[in-house]
């Protein structure tokens, strides 16, 4: 289960930060999405302590706090460009957060003895 889920998140982090090519601010995007996947594939390979995916989940929801926006107008996904900044302000707030959940659910994988 931990291969599994590090394998797919891994990926799906690195997509996160090919897609950031166009946002207005990439050099803080990127890097964000980047350690995320770099930190799924050190759970694929067994590299990291539960301790280590804790303490990057609890970085990652401090991210998303502070980044919520001051009036939620909600993620608005009809849409792909930016209708306001609320709203952009939601969706890194979101992407944050998803980052601290498989954090988080890698933190619980890695503590769990591996089967065999």
């Amino acid at each position: 289960m931990r291969k599994t889920v590090s394998i797919i998140f891994g990926l799906l982090f690195i997509l996160f930060a090919a897609v950031q090519y166009n946002d207005p601010d990439p050099e803080v995007w990127v890097p964000i999405y980047g350690l995320a996947a770099i930190a799924c594939f050190m759970a694929y390979a067994g590299l990291g302590k539960w301790w280590f995916f804790v303490g990057m989940a609890v970085m990652y929801v401090v991210a998303a706090v502070y980044q919520w926006p001051p009036v939620f107008e909600g993620f608005l996904f009809s849409e792909v460009g930016m209708r306001s900044m609320n709203i952009e302000m939601a969706r890194e707030a979101g992407g944050l957060a998803i980052c601290a959940v498989i954090m988080g659910v890698l933190a619980v994988l890695v503590r769990q003895p591996i089967r065999r």
